[in-house]
């Protein structure tokens, strides 16, 4: 079968190599990849930024779906023509994240879903919703269930809260969907005004432009009746990390999910205090937040917006589209 392999860092170094196709054991499944999507954290990976001293070769991408083709004995889950995803942390189930079930990430920890065919554990496997296509479907594992997890996991909302969310790319996009489900009031910032009234098709109630408005903390209290937004969707990292503080009511919640602009903080412990924040990392999510997602989805008839699909094999081209910033939502790919 083919794959992708890290072997060096850097896009053009990823190698499309033949591998034996694998073989399944007990309480596993032999399933024939479909479709993917593309996270940032995956152009950092390839990149050599995320793990620097990341195990190679590997093969990369946490999103997959695929098809059953064939399972081991004791396999229970699911049986052979299902549609199903895997999920990104293989060994996260329910309950709090391990240090054990951190070591479980797909395409990163263990190998990922660039190739043709994956065994996966029968645990580490959903069905994927019958409403969407193979490649909405593949939009799910990570950023979904991140934005998922981060709306409804600590934060504790009543309708009519007001989420603050920064920028269009996947998980930003997917919490604006699901912030709208549960009667949030949303305000999604970005630097471009033809994104942002994509945004408002979509249902933002408000958007900034942080180019043009600098001072996008201060505007994002002003919408939130001079108090503070109630819970802000922290993607950017340590630009944008402080300014998330101030934007921030007393006893706010940030949940704190990548470093687009970096990692270095720029907060004080008394910012903390002062305001009694609420601060929580956010790392994807269990098997069940997915499943529980999952049918919100299907009840809601809830579609993944995606912006651009390539074929499987031209993943250099993805990430270099992913890496020109030009997408709204997700970038996937298709197995053909």
């Amino acid at each position: 079968m083919r794959a992708f392999e890290i072997q060096e860092f850097g896009i053009d170094k990823l190698a499309l190599v033949e591998r034996d196709k694998p073989v399944t054991g007990p309480g596993q499944a032999l399933v024939r990849m479909t479709a993917a999507s593309l996270n940032f954290r995956d152009y950092m990976m390839v990149g050599g930024v995320y793990n620097p001293r990341l195990k190679r070769p590997v093969v990369p991408l946490s999103d997959g779906v695929g098809v059953v083709e064939e399972t081991g004995e004791g396999v229970t889950r699911v049986k052979k023509g299902d549609r199903v995803a895997g999920c990104f942390f293989q060994k996260w189930i329910e309950g709090p994240p391990t240090r054990e079930k951190a070591n479980s990430a797909l395409g990163g920890a263990i190998n990922g879903v660039a190739c043709e065919y994956m065994v996966f554990s029968e645990e580490g496997l959903v069905h994927a919703p019958a409403s969407l296509s193979d490649e909405e479907a593949a939009a799910l594992p990570c950023a979904a269930v991140t934005a998922w997890h981060a709306l409804f996991g600590h934060a504790g909302h009543t309708p009519g809260d007001t989420v603050l969310l920064q920028g269009t790319g996947g998980v930003s996009i997917f919490a604006l969907q699901f912030a709208l489900l549960a009667g949030l009031r949303t305000i999604i910032t970005s630097s471009s005004d033809e994104k942002l009234a994509h945004a408002k098709r979509l249902g933002a109630h408000e958007t900034i432009n942080y180019k043009t408005t600098p001072n996008w903390d201060e505007a994002a209290r002003k919408l939130a009746a001079g108090e503070g937004v109630d819970h802000v969707i922290e993607v950017g990292g340590s630009d944008t990390l402080a300014r998330s503080m101030k934007a921030l009511r007393t006893h706010g919640a940030i949940s704190v999910i990548g470093v687009l602009s970096g990692a270095e903080a720029a907060i004080t412990p008394v910012s903390v205090l002062a305001s009694s924040a609420r601060i929580q990392g956010i790392y994807v999510g269990s098997r069940n937040m997915f499943e529980q997602m999952n049918r919100a989805i299907e009840f809601h008839k809830i579609k993944p917006v995606i912006d651009k699909t390539f074929e499987w094999t031209y993943l250099k081209e993805a990430l270099r589209y992913m890496e020109s910033q030009q997408h709204f939502g997700k970038i996937c790919l298709k197995f053909s």
